[in-house]
């Protein structure tokens, strides 16, 4: 490495500032004398230095893209995550409305068979189903408190059902037509032959005692008759759909196993049906019979 003296060093601090103004000076007048020998020397720089440039500005170029695309990704999965909560959110509603929709057609179901507006009744649920091996009966949400009184027609928009059996305070027992204890007098409604719709516990109860002499066949509409006072005349009951030997076999209007709601039908009869046989408490005297009387309906 040269050293430069203390004296040869001042000398060309002191030449060189001077010297470079002027370089300077003469600079900007030669530009200012020969502007286009300077513009084609600043197009020969560019033009030398555009590839370097260049190739410096792929990487940039590619990760601003990479940026980018991360930026797009994260914007992506949050929208996303935003569209899976509304998409619960919506399945939640779409299985609410469903069930709305459900009970909506069932309770409209039920306004096929409107009693007239003299008649009392109550719309009531199935809560349980007793069916099995030796019973045919379903078990409703309204009582007593709600005015359901034993013996009460049991129907919804197809027909009838069955009738109310056992009554206690908050819920009610229907028996249905299909139990071994049913009878329900019937009349063929083309023919008017009067029978008896007897259950047996199956799906399908049989007509017993018609009139002899009368002819039915598969297809025949089955109705109330009106008779033994305890459902009024015309309530659709079902339709002969088979014979078993010389029995024939009526389907009900109202799909038992599926039943929902129920509508308890006042139609003023009750009072048909004999009082139930009371228990004797432990101490062996014999219980009073229960009150008639019962809160009154709209």
């Amino acid at each position: 490495m040269i050293r430069l003296s203390p004296a040869r060093r001042a000398t060309l601090q002191r030449i060189a500032f001077p010297l470079l103004v002027s370089l300077s000076a003469m600079m900007i007048i030669l530009g200012k004398a020969d502007q286009v020998v300077f513009e084609s020397l600043r197009s020969s720089v560019i033009d030398a230095a555009a590839p370097a440039l260049d190739m410096l500005s792929r990487p940039l170029a590619t990760l601003d893209s990479l940026v980018q695309r991360v930026r797009d990704v994260i914007i992506v999965y949050e929208d996303n995550a935003r569209l899976v909560q509304e998409n619960e959110r919506l399945l939640g509603w779409q299985q609410a409305a469903r069930k709305l929709a459900s009970e909506n057609a069932q309770l409209h179901e039920l306004l096929k068979l409107a009693p007239e507006p003299a008649i009392s009744y109550v719309t009531a649920r199935v809560i349980a189903n007793s069916g099995g091996a030796y019973v045919r009966s379903l078990m409703v949400n309204a009582g007593r408190e709600n005015g359901v009184v034993r013996g009460e027609a049991a129907v919804n928009g197809d027909g009838l059902a069955g009738r109310v059996s056992e009554v206690g305070s908050r819920a009610a027992r229907i028996l249905l037509i299909t139990d071994l204890n049913s009878r329900v007098p019937v009349i063929v409604e083309g023919s008017r032959q009067r029978a008896v719709l007897a259950g047996d516990n199956s799906e399908r109860p049989s007509l017993r005692y018609v009139e002899a002499g009368g002819a039915i066949k598969i297809g025949d509409r089955i109705v109330t008759s009106g008779q033994g006072g305890v459902f009024p005349p015309g309530l659709p009951v079902g339709v002969v759909t088979a014979f078993d030997g010389e029995l024939a076999r009526v389907e009900p209007y109202v799909e038992l196993s599926r039943v929902e709601y129920l509508r308890l039908v006042d139609y003023g009869l009750a009072d048909a049906l004999p009082d139930p046989v009371p228990i004797a408490p432990r101490g062996g005297r014999r219980a009073e019979a229960p009150s008639s009387g019962q809160p009154a309906r709209h």
